[in-house]
């Protein structure tokens, strides 16, 4: 899995850092989305589904690599 955010796009809401905060952060400026670890660890990925269903601008993505 990994992850990427549409700087574009997000509105700084912060529902994924509540979500998942070792995975997301927010930017000091304008609050938008940072993603910490765009590789998460395994034990991580439900809560970051989570994050991306919560996210009211639809700014997370998600991207799967089969060979992993």
């Amino acid at each position: 899995m990994r992850i990427t955010v549409d700087a574009e796009r997000c509105v700084g809401s912060g529902m994924c850092v509540l979500t998942v905060g070792e995975v997301f952060d927010q930017r000091q400026g304008d609050g938008k989305a940072i993603v910490l670890r765009p590789e998460p660890p395994v034990e991580t990925r439900d809560a970051v589904r989570e994050a991306v269903d919560l996210c009211p601008a639809a700014a997370i993505f998600l991207s799967t690599d089969r060979r992993h």
